[in-house]
């Protein structure tokens, strides 16, 4: 009983927001059937997003389905600080293509409409991205998480290594004082 109670309070404090919704027509004998498709974000603005389709009859029926299902696919994300990501990565899915980049504090969300809802669940505040390709909502979306799933914390790449966190980090510093000495 204790553990629902715990899986209902991490649920509570859930964002949702929808990206898109699309009327989808199905030819058949007797004409067409018209049904609607919806794609969501859910997050917790603290490290933790995840996304879903749902398709249905009815708007309101597709939307829920498709939040059900985002709960149900959530995934961590390392945040550097709290409010950006560790390190700039490139992400592609179908013919979107994506660019991502961590920014300095007070640069706010520079992304386009699907990828910006997506950052605000997820909570980061500071980071710029750049699209190319197909700007298709599910396709960057997607492109999006399977960045999600490249990404590296400091902290998982000392335990990879056998190292400590403090030399994952003094060795990128290292590198950037070598660099400014040997110029």
């Amino acid at each position: 009983m204790a553990r629902f109670d715990d899986k209902k309070l991490q649920t509570d404090n859930l964002v949702d927001k929808l990206i898109s919704i699309n009327r989808v027509s199905k030819t058949v004998k007797g004409g067409r059937n018209m049904s609607f498709s919806a794609l969501v974000v859910v997050g917790d603005k603290s490290g933790r997003v995840g996304f879903g389709k749902g398709k249905a009859l009815e708007v309101q029926a597709a939307v829920q389905k498709a939040t059900k299902a985002a709960k149900a696919k959530m995934v961590r994300v390392p945040l550097k600080e709290g409010r950006t990501l560790h390190h700039d990565i490139e992400s592609k899915y179908g013919a979107s293509k994506l660019v991502i980049r961590s920014a300095v504090p007070g640069t706010g969300i520079i992304a386009g409409g699907s990828l910006r809802a997506v950052f605000e669940c997820l909570g980061v505040q500071d980071v710029v991205v750049k699209s190319q390709g197909s700007n298709n909502p599910n396709n960057m979306v997607r492109a999006m998480f399977h960045a999600f799933g490249k990404m590296n914390s400091p902290k998982s790449v000392a335990a990879r290594r056998g190292k400590s966190v403090a030399e994952i980090i003094a060795g990128r510093d290292g590198k950037k004082a070598a660099e400014e000495t040997a110029e």
